[in-house]
């Protein structure tokens, strides 16, 4: 389990706001895998109800990397509680390959970001947060053995795996909802997030989903995250991690989150 130590890498990372830009990059990275598409299709409304997936998500990640072991275990109970619901032909969410390609994206996503936006980290610390990042899926069910001991294992099971990613009609239709939610007030947010999305996926994985891309997206993209690097690391502290302040309060407030309904809410 993750450590609740402020040395702890997962800690620190998950405290940016900034991470949050690589939302829509997790969630499309998850569902180019056929079986979570198919799981999150049938038990999960992107178009009617898209902030409530990611505030789902962020309860879990909040409460892994920050809260105490009495609060991780409960929200992780939750979690588990409501993946044993999202099961059918070809797919369980609780199906250990699932659950390995779900926590990858979930570590990918944050390494990735926080790279582009705060700072490079060493190798020590992506060996610690490796590591640290496992509590996503083990959490969930998964064998501690099978999520990968080192970067050098993690390079070779994200190369095999991410050669296995088929986008199909279910992705493209979640991404379609995903980006042009039914509630109109939303648009702003999910057009600001395809953009971050597009950016930060490889060219065929963009291509296959039918994110609109171009040069001109491609330097107005390279530029906004050397303007990021350059002004938010300058930010205060209590700035950066005000999201996860705020997910930590009402957490605490509520007596620990209680999902509005049952639907999928890692990643």
């Amino acid at each position: 389990m993750a450590r609740s130590s402020d040395q702890s890498v997962l800690r620190r990372l998950n405290s940016e706001a900034s991470l949050l830009a690589g939302a829509g990059y997790a969630v499309l990275l998850q569902i180019a895998h056929p079986a979570v598409a198919r799981g999150v299709a049938e038990h999960s409304d992107f178009a009617a109800r898209p902030l409530d997936r990611l505030r789902g998500t962020l309860y879990f990640i909040y409460a892994t990397a920050q809260g105490t072991p009495e609060e991780r275990d409960r929200v992780h109970a939750i979690v588990r509680a409501m993946h044993r619901k999202v099961r059918g032909p070809g797919y369980n969410a609780l199906d250990p390959e699932l659950l390995l390609w779900v926590a990858a994206t979930l570590y990918r996503s944050a390494v990735r970001l926080y790279e582009l936006t705060v700072t490079e980290l060493t190798e020590q610390e992506h060996t610690e947060f490796l590591g640290e990042a496992a509590v996503y899926a083990t959490a969930l069910g998964l064998p501690p053995e099978k999520w990968p001991r080192n970067p050098e294992q993690f390079a070779d099971y994200w190369e095999r795996a991410y050669a296995r990613l088929e986008v199909g009609d279910e992705a493209r239709r979640l991404t379609r909802g995903l980006f042009r939610p039914k509630n109109r007030l939303l648009w702003p947010l999910t057009l600001t997030q395809r953009f971050l999305t597009g950016g930060l996926l490889e060219p065929e994985l963009r291509e296959a989903f039918g994110i609109p891309w171009s040069e001109a997206h491609q330097r107005r993209f390279d530029r906004l995250m050397r303007l990021t690097r350059a002004v938010y690391p300058r930010l205060p502290k209590g700035v950066r991690g005000l999201p996860t302040t705020l997910y930590m309060r009402s957490l605490r407030k509520n007596g620990g989150w209680k999902p509005s309904r049952p639907t999928k809410v890692t990643g």
